[in-house]
């Protein structure tokens, strides 16, 4: 992906979803970060929390417990605090959920036993 390549918002989603599905959070970290850092600033904590949620995953399959745990729970606390209309369809609070549980239970009990791809949607519905 080139680095200067910004996507409309529902593109963006349904690109970072798609690597995602893949497997490959940290390609999808890199469109949401071209998004975060071309969105207008009212929008940018939340494809920052989108971000972070990409990095944490990115954490898990490179068996960084703490790294992981970190990234989701701050992707969760961004999610959570997003008052905005959705943005292209994204799930803040179902993301931030999801995100914050995660973040616990490894914090709990770490990687061991989680599915080999993570694939949470970020669009509701």
């Amino acid at each position: 992906m080139p680095d200067d390549l910004v996507l409309p918002p529902d593109a963006t989603v349904d690109e970072a979803q798609r690597l995602i599905d893949e497997g490959l959070p940290f390609p999808a970290h890199d469109v949401l970060e071209a998004a975060w850092k071309a969105a207008p600033e009212p929008e940018r904590p939340l494809w920052r929390a989108l971000a972070q949620l990409a990095v944490g995953l990115t954490h898990i399959q490179r068996g960084n417990t703490r790294g992981a745990a970190a990234l989701l729970a701050r992707a969760g606390d961004g999610l959570a605090r997003w008052v905005g209309p959705p943005v292209a369809g994204v799930d803040a609070a179902g993301l931030a959920h999801w995100a914050d549980e995660l973040a616990a239970r490894i914090e709990r009990e770490g990687l061991a036993g989680l599915p080999d791809r993570l694939r949470p949607r970020l669009r509701g519905g």
